[in-house]
Formats: C-alpha cells, structure tokens, sequence
C-alpha cells in the first residue's frame, strides 16, 4: 500500500463514514471495511491501526455482528467506538448489560485517567455525545477505566500494553468538542501515523485505478451538472479523454435555464464528448399522477437508466456507466446494515438489469466537501465547484404531490429569485445549500381586493460541512422580507411563503 493506513470496521451505525471523514481530515489515508471481512483481506492492507465503528445491533443477541477474534492478534492499535467498545470488551472477557437508564444526547464527561495518551491535551471536564442502550459493566483483564459519565460508569476504558483503545460516546461527531483531539491522539500518538495523505493523493491515485479499469474500453457518464456528476466526469475525463461521452439528460426538472448552462460548460470550458437529451415529456409522462415521493425517485431512477442505454446504444458498444454517487446518498440509501432513510435515484432507484459491464462511482467514499475539494484539484472552475447541491430527480422532489408543467414553471421562477437575491446579499457561501419547495398546500389570500385560493411556498436554507448534519441558516429578515415580495409579485398562483427552521436530524434537508 503507497500510504500509511487505518481500517474502519464497518458494525452498520447510521454515521459510520464520518469516522472515516475525520480520519481523512487528519491528513491520513483509511478504508472502510464491513465487520465480516477476511483476515487475509485484513492482513494485507499492513494498517497502522483499527477502528471499531458504531452500530444499532446489541452485543448481548445472538446474532449481533462480530469481527472475527483474530483481529486481537495483529499486534496493532485498536480503538472502539460505542457498539465498537461494546464489542472489544465482551470478546476479551468483559461483560456488557443493559441498565434501567440509557443516554442519549449530549452528557457530561469526567476523564479519570488524564494521563491518558487517548487524552492528550483534553480538559478534565468536558462533553460528549451518547447513543446507546447497553454499556460496559466490567471490563476485561488488563483494561482500566479513564473516563465516566453520571450514568455511564465505563465511558472509555484502555490497555495500554496492547494499544487498545475503548470509548462508550461518538467522538466522531460535532457534538462531541473534544472529540477531533480524541481522534487525532489515536492516529498520532497510540498509531504513530505519519499524516502524508492528501485529497491531491486520492484524486490522482482514483484517476490511476480509473485509467487501469477502463484502459481503452468506452465509458458513458451521467452528467446533471451539479458538483457531484461534474466533478466525477472530469476525473474519468482525465483518465481516458475522448473515450468518455457524457449524456446530459434534461428531464424538464432542472433549475431555470439550467439545461442551456451545464451544455454549455461541459462543451466550451471542457472539452468533452457530451450528447443532450431532451426528455421532459418523457418523464413528465412517467411521473403523471405520482404523488409518493420514494416511486418518484423510484421512476426517475429507473428512467435514467433507460435513457443512458438507448444513448449507449446509438454511440457503439459501451462498457461502463459512471454516475456521481457521494457517500451521504450511499448512507440514506440504507447502504450494509444502515437503516433505508430515503431511495436516491442514483442508488435506489437503479435497476436489476443494467446493459452496462459496471458501475463506476469515483467518489463514492467522500462527502460533499470533500468532493469540492477534489473538484477544486482537477482544475474544476470555483464558481461551478460551489454550485448549489441539487438532487438527480431534481425538482420532483421539490414539488410536493403530483407533477405538472405548471407546478414546474411555478417552483423554477420561485427559486430562481431565492437564488438570486441570497447570492445579491452575499450570503450563497455561508448557506451551505438553499431551494424552494412547491407545497401542496393551498390557503386562502387576497390580491388586489379579491380572494386567492394559491399554492404556499417553503424556502430552506441550511449549513452544514458533511451533509449528514446540518442546521437552519438564520437568514435575515430583511432578506426574506423582499425574497417574499419578489415571489408573491413576480410568480403567478403563490399567495404564501414560509421558512423552514428545522435541523437535520430530525427532518432531513430536503423535503422529498
């Protein structure tokens, strides 16, 4: 292996790739692996330490995930996290039971031991973030507890002659302060990493697996022109020119004058292979009288496939597809163990049967700001690296109930003035992502001295980092106010605007 290495056992904890993120952010290189993996696979990435993730299962039921015990015998660190800890004290003789009180949530946490090479450089007191059921009772032989919680007697617990490492809350998360130092401690101090992993390493090391995968086979690329799609294009590009062609399907759900713009980028500042279909009616037809919102991913997802296929088709043979799926899609998708939260159209919505050899996805594995940087290092402009998010079936999922041209034209003028007076503002770099919803709710108003009986529109704005955790952007009132009276004036059948100020969790960021 070129780099320095920790491996994530993956126990199916709905955050697991944030553990994974927060190691890539310390500059040194990991995989994430499912728990069941083979001790030769192990053994052959020579890693530098072991992480045990989180996890919804309980170490106490028979069938709960478990690693295989060899993985005590590589002679290298190891660090568990919650279910993780859970699991390394049990499977080294410790017991584990299940209180009368549980933690959830933010919970005080007192360090017994700050001496502890896990603590370096932590506050005594401080606090942390607990999700979890069971805990560790008695801990096995050789361990020795360093930090307590009011309810948690072992909220982490160490055997510093074997570098093992255990801790009962998510240091992985925002919520945890002290968490990242935690973190950091592991990979440098206990593990010894050297930090020589960089998003310049995994951009051309990706470009050289692609190069190899593909050779000199053809590739079909679908391109929305959001960052995601945009920026795993370029990377194929890169990797094999001209053997790429990109489809562009413009289903009629775009943003306003979003169609013209991505051709336009794509052919002009690119250079590349790119063939537009126009197909709005195709699945505008498709999504007539839907008002579910998991068939409408459901449909488009499988839309698009058929589109690519038949474009496919008309260019020659084509050996792979390659789609822009990022790591938060993969998660909410109810990717291993992960419970489904939403089907995205480029992961739930595929297909059985695909007329394509594979599938490729270069970024599977990151998250959206690390897809912006490694946008930023192919060479990608800023101004299209820091494009708003916008979700593959588009507006279908922002307009509520079933679809019609008409509600498509609504939302597409609406959010266009959204856009445009948050970025006149100078507020389109601190709302991490920004859109109108077409509600289905209709209400009674009153224009020019007569009743209405018009659709109410819901603005959201959020900032975020990971996209797995965001929370409502405080837009001010005086921005919303005239936000307002543009949409209410300028937008024909809208008679109410409403704000969105829920964080995710609970709701998620969009509404669909």
């Amino acid at each position: 292996m070129q780099h320095q290495a920790i491996l994530v056992l993956d126990f199916g904890g709905q955050y697991n790739q944030l553990i994974a993120r927060r190691v890539r952010e310390n500059n040194v290189y990991c995989e994430v692996l499912p728990y069941s993996v083979s001790m030769d696979r192990i053994r052959s990435g020579n890693y530098k330490g072991i992480i045990f993730t989180g996890g919804p299962s309980s170490v106490k039921a028979e069938n709960a995930p478990r690693c295989n015990p060899e993985v005590f015998e590589l002679g290298v660190p190891v660090l568990g996290i919650c279910y993780g800890a859970q699991l390394m004290a049990q499977m080294l003789g410790g017991q584990v039971v299940t209180p009368d009180h549980r933690e959830y949530g933010k919970r005080d946490l007192i360090l017994t031991n700050t001496d502890s090479l896990l603590f370096k450089d932590v506050p005594s007191e401080t606090s942390c973030w607990m999700s979890h059921t069971d805990h560790i009772e008695t801990m096995p032989a050789g361990f020795a507890r360093i930090a307590e919680t009011e309810t948690c007697p072992v909220a982490a617990m160490e055997n510093t002659t074997r570098n093992y490492y255990a801790v009962q809350f998510h240091p992985e998360v925002l919520h945890t302060p002290e968490g990242g130092r935690m973190l950091h401690n592991f990979l440098y101090t206990v593990c010894g990493c050297a930090g020589d992993w960089q998003m310049s390493t995994f951009v051309q090391d990706s470009i050289a697996k692609i190069k190899a995968q593909i050779g000199d086979r053809k590739v079909l690329c679908a391109l929305s022109g959001g960052v995601d799609s945009s920026v795993a294009a370029v990377m194929i590009h890169k990797a094999v020119g001209h053997n790429l062609t990109c489809v562009f399907v413009d289903h009629g759900l775009l943003r306003k004058d979003e169609g013209d713009s991505v051709e336009q980028i794509f052919t002009q500042q690119f250079d590349m292979n790119l063939i537009r279909v126009n197909a709005q009616d195709r699945f505008l037809a498709k999504l007539a009288g839907v008002s579910d919102p998991e068939r409408k991913r459901k449909i488009i997802g499988e839309e698009f496939i058929r589109v690519f296929e038949e474009e496919g088709k008309k260019i020659g043979k084509v050996d792979f597809l390659v789609q822009g799926t990022i790591y938060p899609d993969v998660i909410e998708s109810g990717a291993g163990d992960a419970a489904v939260i939403k089907s995205h159209h480029n992961v739930g919505g595929l297909p059985d049967v695909i007329s394509f050899e594979a599938l490729i996805e270069p970024l599977r594995d990151l998250f959206k700001d690390e897809v912006r940087k490694a946008g930023l290092e192919l060479g990608i402009p800023a101004d299209l690296v820091w494009r708003q998010p916008f979700p593959g079936p588009g507006l279908a999922i922002r307009i509520m109930g079933e679809i019609t041209p008409d509600k498509v034209e609504i939302l597409q003028e609406a959010d266009a003035i959204f856009r445009e007076e948050i970025a006149k503002a100078g507020l389109d770099r601190d709302v991490h992502q920004y859109f109108a919803v077409l509600t289905n709710i209709r209400s009674v108003g009153v224009m020019g001295d007569e009743r209405t009986y018009d659709y109410t529109l819901a603005l959201r704005g959020v900032t975020t980092t990971d996209f797995m955790t965001a929370d409502w952007y405080r837009i001010p009132y005086d921005v919303l106010d005239h936000i307002s009276r543009r949409i209410v004036n300028e937008v024909r059948h809208i008679n109410r605007i409403v704000y969105d100020v829920t964080s995710k969790p609970p709701a998620t960021i969009e509404w669909e």
